[in-house]
C-alpha cells in the first residue's frame, strides 16, 4: 500500500476538493490513460486495487505509471465512542482527485488490451472516469 514516509503534521483538517485539475491533466508517460471525471478520494486501498486489476489484465507486459499518490492523512474515531474529546486517530491514507486529474497510465501493450484493462481498473475507483488516448493514437 502507498503511504508517504513522514508529513510535518500527524493529522489534517478535511477541507473541500474545488475546481479542476491544473497539473498532472494530461498524459505525460504512457499511450493511454484514465482520467477523473469527478472530485473525490481515493483511498490508498482503491489505488492499489485498480493498480493491480490493470497488471493481471495486461499479464506483467508493458509499463504502468501510477500519477496519483495519498499523503493525506484520514483519521477515524474508534466505534461506539461518544462525540467530543478531540480527533481520531490516523488509519490511512488517501489522495484527493479533481476532475481531469490522469490517475494511470499505460505503454507497450495494445491499445484494445489496455482499454480494457483501464476498463476494469475504473470499476475499483470511487470516481466517475474516462479512457483518454495520447493525441496521435487511436
Amino acid at each position: 500500500m502507498l503511504a508517504p514516509k513522514k508529513l510535518k503534521f500527524r493529522k489534517r483538517q478535511k477541507g473541500r476538493i474545488k475546481g479542476k485539475a491544473q497539473r498532472g491533466s494530461s498524459i505525460a508517460f504512457g499511450d493511454i490513460g484514465i482520467k477523473s471525471l469527478e472530485h473525490g478520494k481515493l483511498s490508498s486501498q482503491q489505488i492499489e486495487s485498480a493498480r493491480v486489476a490493470i497488471m493481471r489484465h495486461i499479464k506483467r507486459g508493458g509499463k504502468v505509471w501510477i500519477r496519483v499518490f495519498p499523503d493525506v492523512p484520514v483519521t477515524k474515531k474508534p466505534a461506539e465512542v461518544r462525540m467530543g474529546k478531540g480527533k481520531g486517530s490516523p488509519e490511512g491514507w488517501c489522495a484527493p482527485v479533481k476532475p481531469g486529474r490522469i490517475l494511470y497510465e499505460v505503454k507497450g501493450v495494445d491499445i484494445k488490451l489496455a482499454k480494457e484493462a483501464l476498463s476494469r481498473a475504473s470499476y475499483k475507483l470511487p470516481v466517475k472516469t474516462a479512457i483518454v488516448v495520447k493525441e496521435g493514437l487511436s
